[in-house]
């Protein structure tokens, strides 16, 4: 874990440690971080799956022969 020394917005961390649901300083950077990461993420996977539809590789389960026994 890396150790740092930053100035913050103290009525932007209060409003995210309210949001977030966290009790320290600490732990509320550390959760909105990982909380940033895994939005972006997610927004990259729906990208690609977007675009996996718009190229039509999904278009195979139109037809439910196609996956069902």
């Amino acid at each position: 874990m890396s150790k740092l020394l930053l100035e913050v917005d103290d009525d932007a961390l209060a409003k995210a440690a309210e949001l977030l649901g966290t009790e320290t300083k600490r732990d509320t950077v550390n959760t909105a971080l990982r909380e940033v990461a895994q939005r972006r993420e997610r927004a990259i996977a729906l990208a690609e799956l977007r675009e996996m539809g718009a190229r039509g590789d999904f278009d195979i389960l139109l037809d439910k022969r196609n996956y069902r026994r």
